[in-house]
């Protein structure tokens, strides 16, 4: 199977928000378990029955899916287990320039070294580990230096802005979370992974 490239991908019955906004996917990927009758017939065409259970559907997306950035609706609400997985999906694959968007924040993985965002002064910032990871970030309120993070130790929630320039660097999977205002910061300041 070759992989997307851009538009519009549904992972399995997520295709079934897109049928009710008169969007056709380049793609359904995922075990197809959650779509409905109505998109499974509507989006014949877009289907990629990936049928083992080893993953979970946002994984089996991902895996499928090239873009510079990936936008991903519809992953943080709803059941705290899923929200965890996808989390868990993002720490494994964080060379993947993944952006988490919900109606309050825009949520991704920092890659391992420096990065500068653009903000301005009093956002709000979340620094979350995903594992143990080590961290420095300037230009905040509670800055960090050198910290060793756990997400069952040292954490950063939010945060704030004090700086224009917010500078971090970590080594590890450290979530980064902002108020969804500021998804155009995140696109144009930080590089995905190559």
């Amino acid at each position: 199977m070759s992989r997307i490239v851009g538009q519009f991908v549904a992972a399995d019955g997520g295709a079934d928000h897109l049928l009710a906004a008169g969007v056709t996917p380049a793609a359904v990927i995922g075990d197809l378990d959650s779509l409905s009758p109505a998109a499974r017939v509507t989006f014949a065409r877009q289907l990629w029955h990936i049928p083992e259970q080893d993953t979970t559907d946002f994984e089996k997306t991902l895996c499928r899916v090239a873009a510079p950035w990936i936008l991903a609706l519809g992953f943080t609400g709803g059941r705290m287990d899923h929200a965890l997985a996808v989390l868990n999906v993002l720490a494994r694959y964080r060379d993947r320039a993944v952006v988490l968007l919900d109606s309050d924040d825009a949520s991704f993985v920092a890659a391992d070294g420096p990065m500068s965002l653009g903000l301005p002064v009093g956002s709000r910032i979340s620094l979350m580990p995903l594992a143990d990871v080590r961290v420095t970030a300037t230009g905040l309120r509670w800055p960090l230096d050198d910290r060793a993070m756990h997400p069952t130790g040292t954490i950063s929630a939010s945060n704030e802005v004090a700086q224009p320039q917010v500078h971090i660097h970590s080594t590890g999977p450290l979530l980064i979370t902002l108020p969804r205002a500021h998804l155009a910061a995140i696109l144009t300041d930080v590089a995905p992974a190559e």
